[in-house]
């Protein structure tokens, strides 16, 4: 007696059935990421989607503003309530052979002279460019030539500015998330004059800037009394991440979420740090709050703080970008009203 052979299935019939069990296994997968009884993912979506501020409709797609608030007070960052101790910088030089870590020695070791030196840094989620400044009597705040017409792309101005590197600084009035960059968060000081003072939202901190004895100086205070604190060059943003050696206190992923991210510091012995983090790339997702506390913890600074991100994250060295920038338009650059820069 033969055997039956098996009965295939038709090619059609395959294909739908696969398809169905794709839809399943994604539906499922979407489900119990969104709404799941684990928050990790959610308090990554909904902190990265709500300080995007232009696509904040990625978190109230999916939640209620109930939830969203919620969620954005369990990840949240009490910085330290003080003012930067200028008397706690004191500018030295090195002959030392003998380094406490792995971070001091490449903070330390650089050719005879040098102005600065750029670090790779590397993370589980990111993937960046830390720039020690030697000399922080070279770093100043530029700005757009159109400030309250219009921004400015990091390129342009450092090629005016004539600059060794530029790198993004504070936020700026951004009207229905289609801004031109022309109008500064805050107050915006050159030189020592108050070049823009436009107040529009709280984006926590307060100054940031160097003194005229070229001291980074974190503090929340008036215009005046930023004026007679002695700033030279100073922008007005935040958080806070470390003030006089202290971290700031982050609760959950610090309610920014994981993006591209822009951050200064200011070591005890003067040496500056510059921060750019790549973020929204299949290579570097990005750095939240504790990831910048603890990058600049690791090398040392005793104060330091949270630049504007996401697409204004821009780092230029010798007139060429040296990150991926995620602004597109023009040149892949996002017009700007503030930036640091570094001149000879």
């Amino acid at each position: 007696m033969k055997k039956r052979s098996k009965e295939k299935w038709p090619i059609k019939r395959k294909i739908i059935t696969i398809s169905c069990l794709v839809v399943i296994f994604f539906t499922s997968s979407f489900l119990f990421l969104f709404y799941g009884p684990f928050d990790v993912f959610r308090n990554f979506w909904v902190t990265s989607a709500m300080t995007t501020l232009s696509h904040q409709y990625l978190a109230t797609w999916f939640y209620d503003e109930e939830t969203i608030q919620k969620i954005l007070a369990n990840n949240s960052i009490l910085e330290v309530n003080e003012v930067s101790d200028p008397n706690m910088i004191k500018f030295r030089k090195y002959t030392t052979t003998i380094y406490r870590n792995e971070y001091e020695k490449e903070i330390l070791v650089h050719e005879d002279n040098a102005l600065y030196k750029v670090i790779d840094i590397k993370g589980d989620s990111y993937q960046g460019f830390l720039v020690a400044v030697y000399d922080p009597s070279k770093i100043k705040i530029a700005t757009t030539a159109y400030l309250k017409s219009r921004g400015e792309d990091i390129l342009t101005v450092a090629k005016r500015e004539n600059a060794i590197i530029a790198m993004n600084a504070g936020g700026f009035y951004d009207p229905d998330w289609n801004s031109n960059g022309a109008i500064p968060h805050g107050t915006v000081i050159k030189d020592g004059k108050v070049v823009s003072d436009y107040m529009d939202a709280n984006m926590g901190g307060g100054f940031i800037g160097f003194t005229n004895d070229n001291k980074l100086v974190l503090g929340k205070m008036s215009k005046n009394e930023a004026l007679n604190m002695g700033y030279r060059d100073a922008i007005e943003f935040g958080p806070y991440l470390i003030v006089n050696g202290k971290r700031s206190f982050i609760k959950g992923n610090g309610g920014w979420g994981i993006a591209p991210r822009t951050a200064i510091g200011q070591r005890q012995d003067g040496i500056v740090l510059l921060l750019v983090i790549n973020g929204r790339l299949a290579t570097s997702l990005g750095a939240d709050m504790i990831d910048l506390t603890d990058i600049m913890e690791r090398y040392g600074a005793y104060n330091a703080a949270n630049l504007d991100g996401g697409s204004s994250s821009e780092l230029v060295i010798n007139g060429k970008i040296i990150n991926t920038p995620v602004a597109g338009g023009k040149n892949g650059l996002r017009d700007m009203s503030t930036f640091w820069v570094v001149k000879e």
